[in-house]
C-alpha cells in the first residue's frame, strides 16, 4: 500500500484501473494504462512527495513504459485491456488518488497522452536528445518527475 511510506506495486495500481475501468465502461489499452501509471505516479510525487508504486519507468519510443506489465498486457495490442479483475484491496486514500487521476485522465484518448508525454521533461531527459522513434529503455528518473509535476501543482494552486 502507498501508506506509511511502503509503495506498493504498479501491479497492484494497475489492476485498480482496470478493475475501475471495468465498472466505469471506460475500457483502456495496454498504451494508455501506461500513461496512467505514468500520471499516477508523477502526481503522486508531486503531491505527496513519496512513490506510489515502486516500479522503474522507461523512456519508450511510445511514452513512458513499465516493461514488466506492458508483457502481461502486449496481447491486447492497441485493443482494450478485457480481464476479470477483482478490486484490488488497497488503502483508502490510494483508492481515492486513483480515483482522482481516473477521473482526469480516463477520458483522454490514449494517443493524446502519448503525444503530451512527449512534451513532458520527464521523458525527453530520460532519452537524452534521441529521435522520437528511437529504440529507448533509459529509466526515468523519478527527480525529473518530481520536479516537473510539482510545478505544475504549484501552477495549478495559484490559478
Amino acid at each position: 500500500m502507498a501508506s506509511n511510506n511502503i509503495p506498493t506495486s504498479a501491479q497492484v495500481v494497475a489492476e485498480y484501473f482496470l478493475w475501475f475501468s471495468n465498472q466505469t465502461g471506460s475500457f483502456i489499452s495496454n498504451l494508455k494504462l501506461q500513461k496512467l501509471l505514468y500520471y499516477a505516479q508523477g502526481w503522486h510525487l508531486a503531491l505527496h512527495k513519496e512513490r506510489l508504486f515502486k516500479d522503474k519507468m522507461e523512456a519508450w519510443v511510445h511514452g513512458p513504459a513499465i516493461p514488466k506489465l506492458y508483457g502481461l498486457y502486449k496481447k491486447f495490442s492497441y485493443n482494450p485491456i478485457v480481464v476479470a479483475v477483482g478490486k484490488p484491496d488497497v488503502a483508502p486514500e490510494m483508492e481515492k488518488f486513483c480515483q482522482e487521476i481516473a477521473k482526469v485522465f480516463f477520458p483522454m484518448d490514449a494517443y493524446y497522452l502519448e503525444l503530451a508525454t512527449h512534451q513532458e521533461p520527464p521523458w525527453l531527459n530520460a532519452r537524452k536528445g534521441l529521435p522520437p522513434h528511437a529504440s529507448c529503455k533509459n529509466p526515468i528518473s523519478e527527480s525529473d518527475m518530481l520536479k516537473y509535476f510539482s510545478g505544475l501543482a504549484q501552477n495549478a494552486a495559484k490559478n
